[in-house]
Order: structure tokens, then sequence, then C-alpha cells
């Protein structure tokens, strides 16, 4: 049976603190770090998975999840909000309420099939092509449909992706503000697709270059004008400069 995770000892609630990295399931772990709400999402998706749970099937409370992973409240709470979000597991009220796998849509089921690809003899060249057919159509889509909230959060992004200290910081960064330009485009079956593209090269995404190669600076630093230039074309919802961000996005991976 699949563990969701243990916290560390001492247990870190006897010193009032989250434990640091609590590790997940072998099979949930990525080459670049996550955060905790993302760990336990993904566990607790893999032991509905693993246990066969069907929908409607109880899966606990937050209280339960939080005495059984060691994870503060708040994190909890956050796995699964991002699991309500994919259509994973809902909540019902009341005294016998609690977290309950809920029935998927379509756009889930499809999104599990291909967060599970890796299971499958795809490879990540076919996952970048089918994330670069799909670049200009979430991309147009965003401009099309941004508000001046989203504006915001994707700038802020690509300053986390200037201010990243090391590649893997720059990586989340990266896989953050593509994951945020998703969730503005109104397509949601192109949303489903790119965002399960998105999270199978995630999982599969290692270090470009050694951390005192001097060619990852220079390569980071065209990188980021590459989505700065992109999310602007985005923020002015200028069609034929997001189409030609995109271009210029594809061909410098």
């Amino acid at each position: 049976m699949t563990q969701i995770t243990e916290p560390a000892q001492p247990s870190p609630r006897a010193s009032g603190m989250e434990p640091s990295a609590p590790p997940a399931p072998e099979s949930l772990r990525l080459a670049g770090p996550r955060s905790r709400a993302e760990q336990l999402a993904a566990a607790i998706d893999q032991r509905i998975h693993d246990q066969g749970l069907q929908p409607g099937d109880p899966v606990g409370t937050l209280q339960s999840l939080r005495d059984e992973s060691g994870y503060a409240r708040s994190t909890v709470s956050e796995a699964v909000r991002l699991l309500r979000e994919r259509g994973i597991l809902e909540i019902r009220p009341g005294r016998s309420g609690g977290l309950f796998v809920a029935e998927p849509t379509p756009v889930v089921r499809l999104r599990h099939t291909l967060l599970t690809v890796h299971e499958q003899p795809s490879t990540v060249l076919d996952a970048i092509e089918l994330r670069d057919h799909l670049e200009e159509l979430i991309d147009v889509g965003a401009a099309r449909c941004r508000t001046a909230a989203d504006v915001d959060d994707l700038r802020a992004l690509v300053a986390d992706m200037e201010a990243a200290g090391d590649w893997d910081a720059f990586m989340r960064a990266n896989w953050a503000l593509h994951s945020r330009i998703a969730q503005i485009t109104p397509n949601e079956m192109a949303r489903a697709v790119y965002t399960g593209t998105l999270g199978y090269l995630s999982s599969t995404a290692s270090s470009r270059f050694d951390s005192d190669d001097p060619a990852a600076a220079a390569y980071r630093a065209e990188r980021h004008r590459v989505h700065a230039q992109l999310v602007e074309a985005i923020a002015d919802g200028d069609v034929d400069a997001v189409v030609k961000a995109v271009r210029a996005h594809n061909t410098t991976h």
C-alpha cells in the first residue's frame, strides 16, 4: 500500500516546525524538487490509484492526512485544493463528510492518461513535440482572455525566473509560469493536454548544466528574455507578437 509520507524523527510537532522534505514514494520522486503540497497531492493521487479506489470512496479527512503525513495544516489544505482543482477529490461537509474520490470528467480522465504516460513507451522528445505544437494555442488563448490579475501573476513568475539562484529553482519557476499561462486559456481540453504534458516533462527533467558550467548563466538569461517577451505579448493582447514569441520559445530549448 502506498504510504503518503512519514514525518522525520524527532517529530516536527515537538519543535513546532514542519518537516523539511519527507520522502515521497519512489515512483513519485522528481528529478527537480516540488513543493510539499505538490508532493503530498501526488502521493494521495498515487494511493487512490494503487488501492483501486472508485468515485465516492472515502480518502480520509484533512486532520487524518495531517496526522499521517506530519505536514502543517496549510500544506495539507493546499494539497487538497490542488486535487479538487484537478477533479480527483471532492469534499463533503457534515458529520459523515470528509474527502472522497470525485467522479472523473472526460478532461480529468484525459489528464490522468497524460500524467501516467511515463508507463508507456513514449519519450521526452514526444512530449516536447506535443507541448510545442500546443504552445501557440495556449498562449494565444491567454492573450485573448488575460486579466490584469493574470498579468501581474505572470510578471511575478518571470521575475522568479530571473531571481532563481540555481538551475532547479529556475526550472520550477519556468514550469510554474507555463502552468499559470495555461490556466488563462479558455480551451479546457487543450489546457488538460498541455498541463498533463508539462507534468510529464517536469517529472523527467534533469539539470542541463553543471552548477559551475559558464554556459549556464548565459542560457538562463536568454531563456528568461524569451519568456519575458512572451509574457509582455500576452499582457498586450498582441496575437502576432505572441506567435512570434512562441516561435522564439520553441527554437531555443
